[in-house]
């Protein structure tokens, strides 16, 4: 396919073999054949089956099951039963929160349901954008949206709003004319995209790509070949339970041999013990809650992700935030306001400073000035409107927007100086006027490039008075002019008239007002914070680098950087030397953007990409965080994207990452819990098998459906009121955690294993001292005392963190909820189910004076190694 925008009308009509009367429908029909419909193709999804059949491919789950069928077999149909519920239930939490499908295409396929106005056989008609062909010729409105990629062939005044698809934060003015072949897309004023929109004046033009081969096509396209990668803690969930699968396996099969070898007669009964026994150090050495504990666990952080503007489509992706090193973020919208605003006007000699709100206007904040000629000249000279949303261009809604911090309303000051005529904006002479009658007379204001304006002036308006213009007063006006564009802002000249108004010509020289979209307050504490938290921000815009550099130097980012031109001239491998040094990304498309994400995943950076438009979309979905903006952002960003700002602030990425780092630390906790108490059970039965070998069915300390309440409701719920645990002081002034550390590091392994052998030891000690009041006695009182002794362990684990006893209203709460629990197996008719006995006065001393022993020998063991 040829760049048509380097091509001339002539040559594109030639090139596309087409006319000034369109298309025929013979030849309509046979391109419709040859390229398609004006559509995009998605593939083919997951089906919820296969989704469902996926929430069993993890070996844990596997194993469960495969003790449960045998469970049943044999007889414990009651163990057999809460086996498979807990499968189940985790089964069909994993199946609905996956079934939300990709809608990453349809989301852009809505930008494409259009109706197009085209010429076919000389004929002006109205077709469904589905039928458009390369080709053909399209007729352009303000306010429609673009339905294909087009080469403008005629213009009037014509503006396009681009910025979901380039970046472009203005208006963009189009023309005719050929342009370079190496021109930017963001610079291809010829042209108009499919999914971007007509703001401003009409035109024609003829239909260059359809489809796919459409600009917004091409980002489809990477989409589709786009694989969303598993989160870190997908990644490492999925390590750890391997590693508990194989662990439980190999001490199944050791015990279970084991426990044959030694029989001194095979009886199926007494194999069946055995396997009993087996299935019980399974159901002890698995946590089955632990899937649901983190699910669970990463819901609450979404919960309380919202009240701080941040909405997560994708739980795993809550944890990710807290590793990120790298937050590549748009400039328009996110570190900025996303709307024009004047930032500093020159009047009467001097150099006026803008700020928010309503306001007097200062020189160097000492001496006051009137604006009010200036103002109302921006005012008065403009079509837009302000109400609930601006209706408009935006660089005019500024000048309205300027007017009302002085007090100047667009309505009142109309009914002063009513319109009688206007000579409109157009890109040959660079200048709009409109014509008022005041007070009986006439008068003109005219606004425009600000050497233009000078150019048509005579006189000035200065100190509250007209007088002739000086060589000298132009040369400091130019100055002037050149001093605020350098700070990257859009600036106009002003000039009135009341003489003669229908001229534009020997005018008075008012002023000059520039205008930005200026940086949110907020942001620049926010990017102190990520520097403090070692998190490196990179902004990647499609807008002009001096516009970047601006913006970047008064957010005090830094502003090395790299152009989407340079970004082509280089290697992948050279950009990967250069990346970690590299603050601004300017002028890109979103090839580039792949290629940036590309590069620093290869430097092993975790990456959050913020963006709101179509050509953030690809983007989004590379890297390890895609952030989209809720309110100005596109469909397609959003569904692409696993996080949502509720406010399109930079900030609350700030306060998502501290709430990422919190849920991380929350989950190593109930990680640590679950697996020292677990791991405790284990050697509890494990012992008393090696211990009582000669007689292994009547001295178990433990059976099945006793271990399977204290996994999932004696551990479960204080372990999920964890995740609720508020994050340790000075989490933001930590470095991003290694990405390559999994959940269990060493000093948590060594802190697993002493806990757990301790946790086995008491409770083996108690069992034992207690059997000579009879083995249902002795197995309650092992089985409270595993309770009791993972209550300590919550608060010994807790104390790591430096975290008050009563800080979790919500764990004191689950802790008082699983003792309560505990007793009702004890004391109620439970107990015939879970075969326990009544204790008494004595038994509940042993219990407490072993868990006050336990407790401290734990917490000097944290001190020694540290662990965190």
């Amino acid at each position: 396919m040829p760049d048509f925008f380097a091509l001339s009308v002539k040559e594109t009509f030639e090139k596309l073999k087409t006319r000034e009367k369109g298309l025929s429908d013979a030849q309509a029909f046979e391109r419709k054949e040859k390229f398609g419909l004006n559509k995009l193709i998605e593939k083919k999804g997951t089906t919820k089956l296969e989704i469902l059949f996926n929430q069993f491919k993890s070996l844990i789950i596997w194993i469960l099951i495969v003790a449960a069928v045998i469970s049943f077999f044999i007889g414990e149909t009651l163990d057999a039963t809460v086996i498979i519920i807990l499968v189940v239930v985790n089964a069909v939490i994993g199946f609905v929160q996956e079934l939300n499908a990709d809608k990453s295409i349809s989301a852009l396929k809505k930008l494409m349901n259009l109706k197009a106005i085209i010429k076919r056989n000389g004929k002006i008609i109205e077709i469904d954008s589905e039928q458009l062909v390369p080709g053909d010729l399209i007729l352009l409105e303000e306010g429609m949206k673009v339905p294909a990629d087009i080469r403008l062939i005629e213009t009037i005044q014509l503006e396009t709003m681009e910025a979901s698809l380039t970046g472009e934060s203005t208006p963009v003015v189009k023309a005719i004319e050929e342009l370079e072949k190496e021109t930017h897309l963001a610079d291809r004023k010829n042209m108009v995209f499919s999914g971007t929109a007509i703001s401003k004046g009409k035109g024609k033009g003829i239909v260059t790509s359809t489809g796919m081969k459409t600009e917004i096509g091409k980002i489809a396209n990477l989409l589709q070949e786009q694989e969303e990668p598993p989160t870190l803690l997908q990644q490492k969930l999925a390590f750890l339970g391997k590693w508990i699968a194989i662990a439980t396996i190999i001490i199944c099969v050791i015990v279970f041999f084991s426990q044959i070898a030694v029989l001194k007669e095979f009886s199926f009964s007494k194999a069946s013990n055995a396997f009993m026994v087996a299935v019980s150090l399974a159901v002890a050495a698995i946590p089955e809650g632990l899937p649901t504990i983190v699910t669970i666990s990463l819901a609450l952080g979404i919960q309380r992700m919202v009240k701080k503007k941040s909405l997560i489509r994708s739980l795993p992706a809550v944890e990710t935030l807290g590793s990120v090193d790298v937050i590549c973020t748009d400039k328009t919208g996110t570190l900025t306001l996303n709307e024009m605003s004047v930032r500093e006007i020159y009047f009467s000699g001097k150099n006026i400073k803008v700020t928010e709100g309503k306001q007097k206007f200062l020189v160097a904040g000492e001496e006051e000035i009137n604006l009010t000629k200036i103002l109302n000249a921006g005012v008065l000279c403009n079509n837009s409107v302000l109400g609930e949303k601006a209706i408009g261009d935006p660089t005019e809604t500024a000048l309205l927007e300027a007017g009302i911090k002085a007090g100047i309303k667009k309505e009142k000051l109309d009914e002063l100086f009513p319109r009688v005529n206007e000579i409109p904006f157009s890109s040959e002479r660079k200048l709009m006027t409109t014509v008022h009658e005041y007070r009986g007379k006439k008068i003109s204001f005219t606004k425009g490039a600000p050497d233009t304006v000078l150019e048509l002036c005579t006189k000035i308006f200065e100190n509250g008075k007209v007088r002739a213009i000086t060589f000298a007063d132009k040369e400091k006006i130019l100055k002037a002019n050149s001093e605020i564009a350098d700070k990257a802002m859009r600036v106009l000249g002003f000039a009135f008239k009341e003489e003669d108004t229908e001229k534009e010509e020997k005018m008075v020289f008012l002023g000059l007002q520039g205008m930005n979209d200026p940086p949110r307050k907020e942001v620049k504490l926010s990017l102190e914070l990520c520097r403090q938290a070692g998190i490196k921000v990179i902004m990647i815009t499609g807008d002009y680098l001096g516009t970047a550099k601006a913006i970047a130097k008064e957010l005090g980012l830094g502003t090395n950087s790299l152009t989407g031109k340079e970004l082509e001239e280089i290697s992948e491998k050279e950009l990967e030397e250069k990346i970690d040094s590299v603050d601004i990304f300017a002028r890109v498309n979103p090839s580039h953007k792949m290629k940036i994400i590309h590069a620093l995943k290869a430097k092993k950076h975790i990456v959050a990409m913020t963006g709101d438009g179509v050509n953030d979309a690809p983007a989004l979905k590379k890297a390890d965080i895609g952030i989209s903006m809720g309110i100005k952002g596109t469909d397609i960003a959003k569904e692409s994207s696993e996080m949502i700002l509720m406010d399109d602030n930079f900030s609350s990425i700030v306060d998502a990452v501290q709430e990422g780092r919190g849920i991380y630390d929350n989950i190593k906790k109930f990680v640590n819990y679950l697996l020292s108490c677990n791991l405790g059970e284990v050697l509890l039965i494990f012992f008393a098998i090696i211990i009582w070998w000669n007689e292994p069915e009547a001295l178990i300390p433990l059976i099945p459906i006793q271990l399977l309440w204290l996994n999932i409701v004696t551990d479960g719920l204080p372990a999920l009121a964890l995740g609720l645990d508020p994050a340790e002081k000075g989490i933001m002034q930590r470095k991003p955690r290694n990405p390559a550390e999994q959940i269990i590091n060493k000093k948590m392994f060594y802190s697993i294993g002493f806990i757990g052998v301790l946790i086995g030891l008491g409770s083996l000690g108690l069992f034992a001292f207690h059997l000579d009041k009879g083995l249902v006695v002795a197995q309650t009182v092992a089985f409270t005392s595993l309770v009791v002794f993972e209550i300590f362990r919550l608060q010994a684990i807790r104390s790591n963190f430096k975290i008050g006893m009563f800080s979790n209203k919500w764990l004191i709460g689950a802790v008082g909820t699983s003792f309560a629990l505990q007793l009702a197996v004890i004391y109620t008719p439970l107990n015939a189910i879970f075969k326990t006995a009544p204790l008494g006065v004595n038994e509940w001393l042993a219990i407490i004076g072993v868990s006050v022993v336990l407790f401290v020998l734990s917490l000097g063991f944290n001190k020694i190694i540290k662990d965190k």
